[in-house]
C-alpha cells in the first residue's frame, strides 16, 4: 500500500511513545492497521529534555508499528503538549475594500494571519489560531461568514501559545528519527476529537486528559473550542508520592497504583495488606491498602482541584457558559479506580470515562479503544482528515457511454468536489506550512 493510502499519528508522551497507523474505511471510520509503543525516556512533563533518548524511543515505536502493519512509515502527525502551553482570547477585525463582494476564504485567512502577527513574550510562538464567532458589520454570533456580504469582518479567537524551543525540539526529534512532519496539533484537541461526540461539544463539555506528566484540559461549548490548559501534574506524581510514602522503588510503586490503587480511601478496610518483596536480601515490606489510597487520594484531589480552577476561569458558573455535558476523563490516569466518583464529588459535574472507540472501525483491537490511546487515535484522525482528498479515478467515466450533457454535469460535479476539497484546507494545514518554514529557517 502506498503512503498516500494510510496515515500515521505519533503521540510523544511522558511515559510512552505511541505510533499508530490507519486509514479511513468505506464507512468513514478509522481502521487501525498497526500500532507500536515504546517507553518514553527523554520527555519530562510533556517537554523533550533529552533529544537522543527521545529519537531512540520514537524509532522503536515506529519500527514496531511498521512490523505490525507491514507498511513503511514516512510522514507522521505529531501532538504537542507540556507545561509551556498557554491560551488566550483575542479579538481582531479587517475592513474589506469592497463590501459588494461576498466574504470568501481569503478574507477569513487574512483575518487569521493578522492574529499570527500578535506580539508574544520572548521565546513564544503561536501554535493555533482558532476562530470562535464572527461578526459582520456589527452583527454577531455568526459561525460561518463565507458567502455573506459585509464591509467589516470581525472575530473572537482562541489563541494557543507555546515555547519556540520546545516546539523546535519536537520537530528536530521527528526529523532525526528519519520521518517527515505531516502536521502538528495540540494534544488536548486530538484527544477531544477521539472521545467526544458532537452533541457533547454543543452542550458544553470539559475534556480532561490525565497523562503521565501532564493533565490536559479542553473546554467546548456550542461546538467551538473555548478554553485549553495544560496542568503540569499527571500520573507520575502519584507514583512518586507512593514511592516516597511507602519507601519502595518506582517500578513497585507503579504496579501498586495500577493493581490496588483507588482514589477513594473509605473503600479499603484497615486489615487489607499487600506485601512487597524487599530489595536484595531485605525483608518484604507490608503496606496497608488504606494508606496507599490515602496517598493517592491526596494527590488526585490536588490535580482535580487545579482542573476545576481552570473550568471556573472559563466561566462555567455563568448560566450562559454552563457545561451541560459535564466532564469527560481520558488518558492513562483516568483508569484509576473510583476516580469518576471523586471528580463528581469535588466538582458536582456529571462525569464519564472517555474511550476513543466512537470513530474506530467495529473490528478494532479492544486494547486500542482504551483511554490510554485517546491522544494517539485523535492524532491519527487528524492525519486522515487533513489528507488532501483528491478526486478518485473511479469517478472518471468512460466517454463512449455518456452523452455530452452527462459529461458537463459530471465535470461540474468534479469541479465542485475539487472546490470543496480546496475549502477543506484547514487552519491546521496552514499552520503546518508555517511551522515547517519556521523549522527550516531555524536551522
Amino acid at each position: 500500500m502506498e503512503q498516500g493510502k494510510y496515515s500515521v499519528g505519533l503521540d510523544i508522551g511522558t511515559t510512552k511513545i505511541v505510533a499508530i497507523v490507519g486509514k479511513e474505511n468505506e464507512y468513514g471510520k478509522i481502521e487501525v492497521l498497526g500500532i507500536g509503543r515504546s517507553k518514553s525516556l527523554g520527555v519530562h512533563r510533556g517537554v523533550v529534555n533529552n533529544i537522543t533518548q527521545t529519537i531512540k524511543s520514537i524509532q522503536t515505536a515506529v519500527a514496531e508499528a511498521e512490523a505490525n502493519s507491514g507498511l513503511k512509515i514516512e510522514n507522521v502527525v505529531v501532538g504537542i503538549a507540556g507545561q509551556h502551553i498557554r491560551s488566550l482570547q483575542h479579538s481582531d477585525y479587517i475592513t474589506r475594500t469592497n463590501s459588494e463582494d461576498v466574504i470568501n476564504e481569503e478574507d477569513v485567512e487574512k483575518l487569521c494571519n493578522q492574529v499570527y502577527k500578535l506580539v508574544m513574550l520572548p521565546g513564544e510562538e503561536i501554535i493555533h489560531v482558532l476562530p470562535q464567532e464572527f461578526k459582520i458589520d456589527g452583527q454577531g454570533e455568526i459561525k460561518q461568514p463565507m458567502g455573506m456580504y459585509g464591509g467589516r469582518l470581525e472575530a473572537n479567537f482562541h489563541v494557543v501559545v507555546g515555547q519556540v524551543s520546545s516546539i523546535r525540539n519536537v520537530g528536530r526529534c521527528i526529523k532525526s528519527a528519519g520521518l517527515g512532519l505531516g502536521n502538528i496539533t495540540l494534544e488536548p484537541l486530538a484527544s477531544a476529537n477521539a472521545v467526544l461526540s458532537q452533541e457533547e461539544k454543543e452542550a458544553g463539555v470539559a475534556l480532561v486528559d490525565i497523562g503521565g506528566g501532564t493533565t490536559d484540559l479542553a473546554i467546548f461549548k456550542d461546538g467551538i473550542i473555548r478554553h485549553t490548559a495544560v496542568i503540569p501534574f499527571g500520573g507520575n506524581v502519584i507514583t512518586e508520592d507512593i514511592k516516597e510514602g511507602c519507601s519502595i522503588i518506582e517500578k513497585q510503586a507503579e504496579l501498586l497504583k495500577i493493581k490496588f490503587g483507588s482514589a477513594w480511601p473509605g473503600e479499603n478496610k484497615d486489615n487489607e495488606i499487600v506485601s512487597i518483596p524487599g530489595l536484595r536480601g531485605r525483608e518484604p515490606k507490608e503496606i496497608t491498602l488504606k494508606n496507599l489510597s490515602k496517598i493517592i487520594h491526596a494527590r488526585v484531589v490536588e490535580i482535580v482541584e487545579q482542573v476545576y480552577v481552570e473550568i471556573k476561569n472559563y466561566g462555567h458558573e455563568e448560566q450562559k457558559k454552563k457545561l451541560i455535558a459535564g466532564i469527560v476523563l481520558t488518558g492513562g490516569g483516568s483508569q484509576l479506580k473510583h476516580l469518576k466518583q471523586l471528580v463528581e464529588y469535588i466538582t458536582g459535574m456529571d462525569t464519564r470515562i472517555g474511550y476513543p472507540n466512537e470513530h474506530l472501525a467495529g473490528d478494532s483491537d479492544e486494547e486500542i479503544a482504551s483511554p490510554l490511546y485517546a491522544t494517539a487515535v485523535g492524532l491519527l484522525m487528524n492525519a486522515v482528515q487533513n489528507k488532501p482528498k483528491g478526486v478518485s479515478e473511479e469517478e472518471e467515466i468512460p466517454l463512449e457511454e455518456t452523452t455530452e450533457k452527462e459529461i458537463v454535469a459530471e465535470d461540474s460535479k468534479i469541479e465542485a468536489k475539487k472546490e470543496k476539497v480546496k475549502a477543506e484546507k484547514s487552519i491546521f494545514e496552514r499552520f503546518t506550512e508555517r511551522f515547517k518554514n519556521f523549522l527550516d529557517s531555524a536551522e
